[in-house]
């Protein structure tokens, strides 16, 4: 099991559960006006974003690098009553699931074991895989809580929407971009320290 798999199987077993279960609040507000369709849910985690789609009326395969992800996952849907849910293990720097899709979903898609120019790669696949007019979101964080004083990883940058748009390297005339946005949102702490946290999201559409 190479290093980026190993980290994210330990990541997940050490604790029963690590996210909260519900959808990611920009995908709700991006996706919801959109007919439903097919949907790829890149770094699928436990299933709260892939859950909701499937709830919405989208045809859903939800990926992930982590198998104990995955199982968790197929567990929720279950659990909700959610069938039809593809789940698929991938290393996104290396393969996504055959065909196109006419949503592609990337929330929150940052790793501390990247190697370099990883996630790039990754959304550039995700970008291929669009459906002629079908929509690629890509949301992400755009710094650390303001209540967090000392970062565990001081370096780390996070992408702004231009900056991933640069990276998507995407053809000239065949995508626009409907949305590049930087969202503030509360964000408390874990000892209940008032705080917020700011986001990115971009939105684009490929051509019909």
């Amino acid at each position: 099991m190479d290093s980026s798999r190993q980290f994210w199987e330990d990541f997940y077993r050490d604790k029963d559960q690590v996210w909260s279960g519900k959808a990611n609040p920009l995908l709700v507000r991006e996706v919801a006006p959109l007919a439903p369709g097919t949907a790829l849910d890149l770094g699928c985690g436990e299933g709260g974003d892939a859950i909701w789609l499937a709830q919405q009326g989208w045809r859903v395969t939800a990926v992930d690098i982590s198998d104990t992800a995955l199982k968790r996952a197929a567990g929720h849907a279950t659990e909700a009553g959610v069938d039809g849910i593809a789940w698929e293990r991938h290393d996104l720097t290396e393969s996504l699931p055959e065909g196109r899709f006419d949503l592609v979903s990337a929330q929150f898609f940052h790793s501390p074991v990247e190697e370099d120019g990883g996630r790039d790669k990754a959304l550039r696949r995700a970008a291929d895989a669009v459906s002629p007019g079908g929509t690629l979101l890509v949301a992400g964080h755009a710094g650390w809580p303001t209540w967090l004083k000392e970062p565990p990883h001081a370096d780390v940058h996070f992408p702004t929407p231009a900056e991933v748009l640069e990276a998507l390297a995407l053809p000239a005339g065949e995508w626009t971009v409907e949305l590049q946005d930087v969202v503030e949102r509360d964000f408390p702490g874990p000892e209940g320290q008032a705080g917020t946290r700011t986001d990115n999201v971009l939105r684009v559409r490929r051509s019909a």
